[in-house]
């Protein structure tokens, strides 16, 4: 089976300074593998590279074998790779139900700014389904700024979830986490596993 992932001598520098030399690595489908190194060793560095936040130096990304190195962020999203970040990067003054109902919407619709949210059944019944999923269903009309930490991470991976993705980036998802919240998101990775492509 063919890699649905896979970089050719992936290098960034910045001026003086190799970020990522020559990285060759390789994920098929339905695989579950982490990046694993010490802070500075370039995990994150990659993941920017791999979702479009960074234009790499050299070599390429093939995601099912079109060469996706350089292009922006939206294109690469809208090819099927999502990611959350190492810092959680949510709205804290929409509800829960509204940050996933966004992210969502930008998968199916396009955006309006004459048209009531209320319009959209089908992307709130897509945005309720993904709080089901990351156990955040009971908390859907609560403002995201109200979560505990470990909630809002896990936000983080619904709105990730909400896109669709074939790929799902998790840039360092139990940082911060106590024992508990670390072994709750652990289970939800697990779960969502079944049906994608996970990179930790």
């Amino acid at each position: 089976m063919a890699p649905v992932l896979r970089t050719e001598g992936l290098t960034v520098r910045f001026g003086g300074l190799t970020a990522l030399d020559s990285v060759d690595f390789e994920i098929r489908r339905g695989e579950i593998r982490a990046i694993i190194g010490p802070n500075g060793a370039g995990k994150s560095t990659f993941f920017n590279c791999l979702t479009g936040v960074l234009r790499p130096t050299g070599g390429r990304i093939l995601f099912n074998g079109e060469n996706i190195a350089g292009l922006p962020s939206n294109l690469i999203s809208q090819k099927g790779i999502a990611r959350s970040y190492q810092i959680t990067n949510i709205l804290p003054n929409a509800t829960t139900l509204e940050n996933v109902r966004i992210a969502a919407q930008s998968r199916r619709h396009a955006w309006s700014m004459l048209r009531h949210h209320s319009a959209y059944l089908d992307i709130i019944d897509k945005a309720e389904a993904v709080l089901e999923a990351v156990g955040l269903r009971a908390k859907a009309h609560e403002l995201a700024a109200n979560l505990s930490h470990g909630e809002q991470r896990n936000l983080e991976i619904g709105i990730a979830l909400a896109t669709e993705p074939e790929l799902l980036c998790l840039d360092e998802p139990t940082a911060g986490m106590s024992a508990a919240e670390t072994h709750d998101t652990m289970e939800l990775v697990r779960r969502i596993a079944k049906d994608l492509t996970i990179l930790i």
